[in-house]
């Protein structure tokens, strides 16, 4: 993202101080000022465009002016703009800062995640049922299309900046989401694969005892360490800077999904030790991604304000 924009209604004697404010930062453009326009709140409409790499600092001091409080305040993002000659000059000042995360809109994106409708556990559910086709038929292509469809990793993502920002509710939330969320769908899948089993419709290499499916998953070693950690970073990148692609490449990195369908799985064809250790990988990488995606945010926040502070120096 380049540029965002911004919209709020001041009361009047704000005004004055927020037009300054704006008016001041070279990386501000096309502001505009309407006074007594706005109603729902009553107040002046000021509306400009925001280089994003000064997008935080500029939202800083609207907060700190009580804008946000007593009047109100919107951001949105500009996916098209035609760069003129301020647009320029305010990117030459901002440097490297240019490439700088906003970051009220990298949590506006996690704490849209961080709602649990009903849906969110239908998908987990769906996709738990998905992976423990995937594997009584010894299939990868299933595997990894339970790991798309599966949306735990927006829960995972959101106790992550709960821990960050010390939020003990959004933690508490996240993680009763994922504990109700995977507790029903190995339940479901439980009874799912009874019914597999029953009617005897695995696979005859299954049967057989050949499953290099359920075998990568319920195996957790240094690998599975590894992988968290990676797809924990990348996911938090990828995050801050809203590129989906990469996003999309953690989702089927995860085991968290193919591990609970291989917990269910493995228990209603009575193979505990395989049981146990797909329980050991889904707990390993659903920790592992926490704490990783926790320190990723406050090293990142670390490194921008460092860069700020140099090119504020």
């Amino acid at each position: 993202m380049d540029m965002i924009h911004v919209r709020a209604v001041s009361p009047p004697d704000l005004t004055d101080r927020i037009v300054a404010l704006l008016a001041a930062d070279p990386c501000v453009l096309n502001l505009i000022v309407q006074p007594g326009a706005a109603r729902n709140p009553d107040g002046d409409s000021v509306a400009c465009d925001v280089l994003s790499g000064a997008a935080n600092r500029v939202l800083d001091g609207l907060r700190e002016a009580s804008l946000d409080r007593r009047g109100s305040l919107v951001v949105e993002t500009v996916d098209m703009a035609f760069p003129g000659r301020a647009e320029e000059n305010g990117r030459r000042a901002l440097g490297p800062l240019a490439f700088a995360p906003v970051w009220e809109q990298v949590e506006a994106r996690i704490r849209d995640e961080a709602r649990y409708p009903p849906s969110f556990y239908l998908y987990l559910v769906v996709a738990g049922l998905i992976g423990s086709v995937g594997i009584v038929t010894n299939s990868q292509i299933l595997i990894v299309a339970a790991m798309v469809v599966g949306p735990e990793y927006g829960a995972i993502v959101s106790v992550a900046l709960g821990l960050d920002r010390g939020d003990r509710p959004t933690v508490r939330r996240g993680l009763r989401a994922l504990g109700t969320g995977f507790l029903l769908t190995i339940a479901v899948t439980f009874l799912f694969s009874l019914l597999i089993r029953g009617f005897g419709f695995e696979s005859h290499a299954f049967r057989a005892g050949l499953r290099p499916v359920s075998d990568l998953i319920n195996t957790p070693n240094f690998f599975s360490f590894a992988v968290a950690t990676l797809a924990g970073v990348v996911g938090i990148v990828s995050l801050t800077e809203a590129r989906t692609s990469a996003l999309l490449g953690v989702f089927i990195s995860v085991t968290t999904i193919p591990a609970a369908a291989a917990i269910a799985v493995s228990v209603a064809f009575t193979s505990w030790q395989e049981a146990w250790g797909s329980l050991v990988q889904l707990l390993v990488n659903i920790v592992v991604l926490i704490l990783v995606g926790a320190a990723s945010l406050r090293a990142q926040r670390a490194i921008w304000r460092r860069i700020e502070r140099r090119r504020g120096a």
